[in-house]
């Protein structure tokens, strides 16, 4: 009886360790993979850039207007009676739509001086009001202007001109930066003693969120023409987009 068990027993571990150097096996074999190597391709890689010089047809106008009372609730009824009136000449004098007038920036604030004796003191209110209006008649830029300083308006800042529809310049502007992406892959592929060859990869490099942006020339200083009005010269707009590309070598 007590040879029968051993030899039960010695089936039972052989059993077991038949069966755990079968899961063994597995577990240092791991499931098979399948892989393909990529292959190394000979590429060249250039930054292409493209621009054009355009006449802007819309300018963007930055009009203020600043007041001073003894109480914040002085200067902001002041101030806003102010803007009433200068939006009222831009929309009926001008025919500027509603649309093309916003509100940017308004704020009250007090007003502090400051003495050895009694340290800092508030010495009334300041209220200010900036709407940014949108004009397309470059032409009458200057004479809208004085206007609005008649009206009131006493914080006048810089012109933006720009290019209200984009859409119909964005493809030319990509077309040359694609042909300056080629003029440059080509010029280091024959340096290189080497052929170009198809185009593997494009990008166009982001500025602020879009892909195709407005270098607002400077505005030329206003200066007053023998009317005594002002003069606003609009120049140019510069349409620029840079596309990043590679190009396989042969």
């Amino acid at each position: 009886m007590k040879g029968w068990i051993k030899s039960v027993g010695s089936v039972l571990l052989a059993g077991s360790l038949i069966m755990g150097g079968i899961g063994l096996s597995g577990a240092f074999k791991g499931p098979e993979k399948a892989f393909a190597e990529e292959v190394q391709r000979n590429v060249v890689s250039v930054v292409g850039k493209g621009e054009l010089s355009i006449k802007p047809d819309i300018v963007y106008l930055s009009i203020g207007v600043d007041t001073s009372a003894a109480t914040a609730q002085e200067a902001q009824k002041s101030n806003g009676a102010k803007i009433a009136k200068l939006t009222a000449l831009l929309k009926t004098n001008w025919g500027i739509a509603d649309k093309d007038i916003q509100s940017t920036q308004f704020f009250v604030q007090p007003n502090y001086t400051y003495s050895e004796k009694e340290g800092q003191k508030v010495k009334g209110y300041n209220a200010h009001h900036t709407l940014e209006v949108a004009y397309r008649d470059l032409a009458k830029v200057g004479a809208l202007l004085d206007a609005a300083s008649g009206a009131g308006a006493n914080n006048i800042g810089n012109a933006r001109f720009a290019v209200e529809n984009s859409s119909a310049f964005e493809a030319q502007v990509i077309e040359k930066a694609m042909a300056n992406a080629d003029v440059k892959a080509g010029a280091i592929a024959k340096a290189a003693k080497r052929g170009l060859g198809l185009v593997i990869n494009v990008s166009q490099s982001e500025v602020s969120n879009n892909p195709i942006y407005y270098d607002n020339m400077k505005m030329e200083a206003a200066t007053a023409d023998s009317a005594g009005g002002t003069s606003i010269q609009p120049g140019e707009v510069k349409v620029t987009t840079i596309l990043n590309v590679t190009y396989e070598l042969k």
